[in-house]
């Protein structure tokens, strides 16, 4: 398990992350999803151990990183950003170069960069000096150098940069696999790459957290639209009364698309059910006999609670 408590980082007068925490489980998959600049790769150079906080406590497995900072970090694999490699070094040196460093037996090397390779699709590229490989090659090489020692938990920032599509649903396909035996935390600031494999989404703005949810959650979140014939100051007292809701607020003229009457935005109360909820909802419209045009659940994806976010 990974822990961050008020996790905070200061160069001079400047915040790069402000008091973050959040607790991530063995096997999650989480995307660190914010624009650049939001305080992604501080974090996670803070998790890795290549960078010390300026407050706050970080702990993987109960062990606080300053007190076993090495054994901590035996047990991750680390994508920095902009994969830096050796340019003068083959790809197979490369690997072996970092499998040393990671302390692997020479015994064990062989075999285990022979995994990698195929992991990663880079046998054809096996032999070619890093210098004359193409970015999306160099990048499949530091996710090599990142896998080598089986690591328990995998930090990825931006794998799918320099990636073309047949390669990034190669990475995808992989990352997947990968989270059978590792906790993986992955860097982005692209949506897509969030919806296709993450369980979680953190997202990040100006240094700070303003969002940690399960993607599945997101989307059972919406509100309910209801367009009903009516349109007084008294109806929003009215479905504010009804049970299970716990606000009402008016969609504005541009997003009721030529729906007649009056369309409200109804937010359930935590715990909800929003199917028999909604069922109750139109049976007290009915009864109060007000004509119903129309109910549905707000579409709300990842995209739309970025945007909601980004605009605040």
């Amino acid at each position: 398990m990974i822990k961050l408590e008020g996790i905070t980082r200061k160069y001079g007068d400047f915040t790069a992350v402000d008091d973050v925490s959040f607790t991530i489980s063995p096997g999650e998959i989480v995307g660190l999803l914010g624009h650049n600049g939001a305080g992604k790769t501080t974090i996670m150079k803070m998790i890795t151990g290549y960078l010390e906080p300026t407050g706050g406590k970080i702990s993987v497995g109960g062990r606080e990183i300053g007190g076993d900072r090495r054994g901590i970090q035996r047990e991750i694999g680390y994508l920095p950003e902009n994969c830096p490699v050796y340019p003068e070094m083959t790809v197979v040196d490369y690997l072996d170069y970092a499998a040393a460093l990671h302390g692997l037996s020479e015994h064990d090397r062989p075999a285990l960069i022979a995994a990698a390779i195929a992991r990663t699709e880079l046998r054809e590229k096996a032999l070619q000096p890093v210098a004359t490989l193409s970015r999306g090659y160099r990048q499949r090489t530091g996710v090599a150098q990142a896998i080598l020692h089986n690591p328990a938990i995998l930090i990825l920032d931006e794998p799918t940069n320099g990636l073309d599509p047949t390669q990034i649903q190669h990475m995808r396909t992989l990352i997947t696999q990968l989270a059978e035996k590792s906790t993986i935390i992955i860097s982005t600031h692209i949506l897509q790459e969030v919806q296709a494999i993450c369980d979680r989404v953190i997202i990040m703005k100006d240094g700070k957290k303003v969002l940690d949810s399960r993607l599945d959650a997101l989307q059972t979140e919406g509100r309910l639209l209801l367009s009903v014939e009516s349109g007084s100051q008294e109806d929003d007292a009215f479905l504010r009364s009804l049970p299970g809701v716990r606000a009402v607020s008016s969609v504005t003229a541009d997003r009721q698309q030529g729906m007649p009457g009056r369309t409200y935005a109804l937010t359930l109360a935590p715990g909800e059910a929003r199917h028999p909820a909604a069922a109750t909802i139109a049976s007290a419209v009915h009864d109060k006999g007000w004509r119903l045009y129309s109910m549905s659940f707000e579409s709300r994806n990842l995209e739309t609670v970025f945007a909601e976010l980004s605009a605040h």
